[in-house]
């Protein structure tokens, strides 16, 4: 964890500094390479204290031991349903939602439909059938 701090403190402090020096570089004529890198070094700033606060409250974890085993970060990872179609369907659906924004809005129509019917599918598919608890 303490590693994931570092990477994100790092890309807030790229995208601080680079931000103005690329406002310079280009005489701010386009604003939006500043902007976007202010963007990103909040972000960074943001995931890099999250990330160390959670650090704070859990302590000493194992991904902070260089020489630590796989063994030591065993446990719970939650429920994953190996043979469900579901995730394919709606990720079939968002792809055509997505497109639609730049083919067609009426893509986004079908998408969206297509969507619901998918989320819901996989949202219940514990509740019946064989796979239900």
């Amino acid at each position: 964890m303490k590693s994931s701090v570092l990477v994100f403190g790092l890309i807030a402090v790229f995208g601080a500094v680079m931000a103005p020096i690329y406002g310079i570089a280009t005489d701010w004529k386009e604003p939006v390479g500043p902007v976007g890198l202010f963007l990103a070094a909040g972000l960074g700033v943001m995931v890099a204290f999250y990330l160390w606060l959670t650090n704070k409250r859990l302590g000493y974890l194992p991904d902070d031991n260089p020489e630590g085993e796989i063994a030591e970060a065993e446990g719970d990872y939650g429920d994953f349903s190996p043979h469900s179609w579901w995730p394919l369907w709606l990720a079939l659906s968002a792809a055509v939602t997505f497109m639609g924004v730049a083919v067609g809005w009426w893509m986004v129509a079908v998408g969206a439909f297509f969507g619901v019917f998918a989320l819901i599918g996989w949202t219940f598919e514990y509740y019946k059938g064989p796979h239900h608890a």
